[in-house]
């Protein structure tokens, strides 16, 4: 994996490039009539693209990749296999704009989304019904990071004749193969690790074989809502660094969450001790607001998967649209924090931390 990711993107064409061209033209020319080179019109095929997606259904292990323009694209691009009346079974706890969509194309187009524990197989059995098409899983939660056991998971998705859909976007290839275990879709909003930089917006879905691929393929161009060729090249450029990149931020984010583990200013850490994702829950002593305020090297924003140290706060960004009492239920109040640790020195991140949380109690 090192290796692939290391040389990534090097295409072997005619000229010795070292690195995949940046196809800006929109159309090709025929040499005549019904002949092709195999790109047509950009939006149906672009080379620069089509090098990502080659590279990247290899990294997974899939037949086909499609490269969206965003995350929510991808889902948008998944969500067109269901017709009214399906049924999909979704992870309790996920990201707040996969939520929003979902309620979108439930109350629009009457597909119906129910949330479930995938933990506890019970709960699961007991939503199946000849309505069910789908599991769609976060295997690290957002924002609980509760790590989710998959292996009979896809085993009842075999028995029952259901498709699964990993969203991977927290574990990336690196970690995480998921149809080599038995997913059916595996997405990713690219944006976040597989980029790496946060400058570039994209999404991914890969599919296990041909026939989903047939059919996706219609979807994506149809709908046109394909990655733009420079994109495609920073997403290559992006994966070069990704194995080192996940290495170290998921070091500085293990070393981080021993240490504020027991803090007195954290009532709660949750990370799954993979990536370098993880949650703090404040004491209601302290402020977040206050905390936010003092960063000095970390950086108050809504995003994750880049070189920096971000800090999001999902009570009023990634789930804001979720409704109160979905947020409740979920743990996601006024004190909870969500970092993407980077690659920074982890002492300077927690230096900064800790003297951020110093600032921010409140006055008893």
């Amino acid at each position: 994996m090192d290796t692939k990711l290391a040389q990534i993107g090097m295409t072997g064409d005619s000229t010795g490039a070292t690195t995949s061209p940046i196809y800006t033209a929109t159309a090709y020319e025929h040499e005549g009539l019904g002949m092709s080179t195999g790109y047509d019109y950009t939006r149906t095929a672009n080379p620069t693209r089509s090098h990502f997606e080659e590279a990247f259904a290899e990294l997974e292990g899939g037949a086909r990749t499609f490269a969206t323009s965003s995350g929510m694209a991808a889902i948008q691009l998944v969500c067109n296999l269901f017709k009214p009346g399906d049924e999909v079974l979704v992870s309790f706890d996920l990201y707040g704009g996969t939520f929003r969509i979902f309620e979108f194309y439930e109350a629009q187009y009457d597909i119906r989304f129910k949330y479930v524990d995938f933990d506890d197989l019970e709960d699961v059995k007991k939503n199946l019904n000849s309505s069910t098409k789908a599991f769609f899983i976060e295997p690290i939660t957002n924002p609980s990071m509760i790590e989710v056991s998959l292996e009979e998971v896809y085993e009842l998705a075999r028995e029952y004749g259901i498709m699964t859909i990993i969203d991977n976007t927290f574990l990336t290839p690196y970690y995480y193969t998921p149809i080599s275990d038995g997913a059916d879709i595996v997405l990713h909003s690219a944006t976040k690790y597989i980029g790496g930089h946060n400058d570039v917006l994209a999404g991914v879905v890969t599919v296990k074989d041909e026939s989903l691929g047939d059919t996706l393929s219609i979807h994506h161009n149809m709908i046109g809502a394909t990655l733009s060729p420079f994109d495609g090249y920073l997403l290559l450029r992006g994966l070069k660094t990704l194995h080192l990149r996940m290495d170290r931020a998921t070091e500085n984010a293990k070393q981080l969450s021993e240490y504020f583990t027991g803090h007195e200013a954290i009532d709660e850490v949750l990370y799954s001790g993979r990536t370098g994702m993880l949650s703090l829950r404040l004491h209601k002593t302290y402020d977040v607001g206050a905390l936010l305020q003092n960063i000095e090297v970390c950086t108050f924003a809504e995003s994750l998967g880049g070189t920096e140290t971000f800090i999001t706060f999902p009570f009023t960004q990634t789930h804001a649209d979720m409704p109160d009492e979905e947020r409740i239920k979920r743990g996601i109040d006024d004190h909870l924090i969500r970092l993407s640790i980077g690659i920074e020195d982890v002492k300077d991140i927690r230096d900064d931390l800790t003297q951020a949380l110093a600032k921010s109690k409140r006055e008893v």
